[in-house]
């Protein structure tokens, strides 16, 4: 893979970018190439707090280009959370990629005229965002238009595989060890997964393998609502019908899914697209049963909490509907980008001050422990209230503290392991098994908007 340095002057010379930012910000939906200039001209017009990196290629070898916000691109900063949205992974649902586009033209815009939230939130947050997933997808859809685009035309990639149903199916590897003990977190792939999915889905899971990513959303349409884990059932003979399957974590779950829906300017009144939606939001298996999603991958093999996004009830909006669609979205893009500041957050060292990666940050109560990053800082989201959380890793004494969590910004909660004395056998729990369990034939599931 090139260097980012690399991908920004050949992607420029590539398409001979010359737009500004202004002239890329008019309501107007954007080809491939018309949204990597607009992407360029966003780091153009804002280099010292953005960067542009491919993740990997498409199908049709399209790059998947991210555009990064931070007040030090390109570098994780400790105590200093990795946040992501993921636009367009259905390329005939194009609304989302369209939002993101605006959304980093926002951001750009607001922090050059000393706007003080989005100052904050650039300075104390790295923002990740990928416009479009599936640009092949969109490619397909585009030439429809509007007016004629099917419900399922350019849904899926160049080869019409649905990157919602092209994750390793790890909720059912869960749901298993929910019966017998087992892991609940960063639950190991199967043998040979990188043969099993598409280039997009393979980019996008090593994307999530390389960054440590605390919290995110991806962006879809054909409905208008807030979706949350888990989108799979958990009995076999309920898939396909409306159970409702909630992980330990559903009340933060629901607040992270409200939280958008309240700052909508429609979403949260529930009555949308001919459905209704108890304030706006829906447990994903309680609509309908979904397997191999991207949002249950990332809530099981990461530390990243995920939800789904229904933006629309049409799919693909007229380019009149655009400005109407990103007024009613912008403070909910903004808000739900702050929760990523809530719970709790710390550095894990041992007794030499050295930082500890890959440590098991516990909470008693809820079973689904996240991990310390590669710099030995950890992040996790969490309610107001009391909680007792313990750290541990092996080699050492688990280290365990208690602490009161407001409504505010993340509380500050570091742990210094000690060395595990000789010959003695602690009972820490495991990191990660390398070798996972082969996941079973799944029935096909409808084609819901997700």
């Amino acid at each position: 893979m090139l260097s980012g340095s690399s991908l920004i002057w050949i992607g420029a010379l590539l398409l001979g970018l010359e737009a500004s930012l202004t002239g890329a910000s008019d309501f107007q939906h954007h080809g491939y190439e018309e949204m990597v200039r607009a992407l360029f001209a966003v780091q153009s017009e804002c280099p010292y707090i953005t960067r542009i990196y491919s993740i990997g290629r498409s199908t049709e070898g399209r790059h998947l280009y991210v555009l990064e916000f931070s007040d030090n691109p390109g570098i994780h900063e400790t105590l200093e959370p990795e946040f992501k949205y993921v636009g367009n992974m259905h390329g005939n649902e194009v609304l989302g990629r369209e939002l993101l586009i605006y959304l980093s033209q926002f951001l750009c815009e607001e922090y050059r005229a000393g706007n003080e939230r989005i100052t904050r939130l650039i300075h104390d947050t790295r923002i990740h965002i990928l416009p479009s997933m599936n640009p092949d997808g969109y490619e397909v859809a585009a030439r429809q238009g509007p007016e004629f685009n099917g419900y399922l035309v350019g849904r899926g990639n160049s080869k019409e595989v649905d990157l919602n149903r092209n994750f390793p199916d790890l909720n059912a590897l869960m749901y298993y060890y929910e019966k017998h003990n087992g892991q609940n977190h960063h639950l190991p792939l199967p043998d040979n997964w990188e043969l099993q999915v598409e280039p997009e889905t393979l980019a996008v899971i090593k994307w999530m393998q390389n960054y440590n990513f605390v919290l995110s959303a991806n962006l879809h349409g054909g409905a208008v609502v807030a979706n949350y884990p888990f989108d799979k059932s958990r009995e076999p003979r309920l898939r396909g019908k409306t159970t409702y399957s909630a992980t330990t974590d559903d009340k933060i779950f629901r607040k992270l899914a409200k939280t958008y829906s309240y700052a909508h300017s429609w979403m949260h009144k529930g009555w949308n697209c001919g459905d209704y939606f108890d304030e706006g939001i829906t447990n994903g298996a309680s609509w309908y049963s979904l397997s191999k999603g991207m949002q249950d991958f990332n809530y099981l093999h990461t530390n990243c909490f995920e939800i789904t996004l229904e933006l629309s009830c049409d799919k693909f909006p007229p380019a009149t509907a655009l400005a109407n669609e990103w007024l009613a979205n912008r403070e909910a893009l903004v808000s739900y980008m702050e929760q990523v500041h809530h719970g709790i957050k710390g550095m894990v060292y041992d007794e030499n001050n050295n930082a500890i990666s890959n440590a098991v940050i516990s909470v008693a109560g809820i079973s689904h422990d996240i991990t310390s990053g590669t710099l030995g800082d950890y992040f996790r989201l969490l309610l107001p209230g009391t909680y007792t959380v313990t750290a541990s890793a092996p080699g050492y004494q688990p280290s365990t503290s208690t602490v009161t969590v407001g409504p505010a910004e993340a509380i500050q909660l570091h742990f210094t392991l000690r060395a595990q004395p000789k010959g003695t056998n602690l009972n820490v729990k495991p990191y990660l098994n390398k070798k996972g369990l082969s996941t079973a034939k799944i029935p096909p599931t409808n084609l819901g908007p997700r």
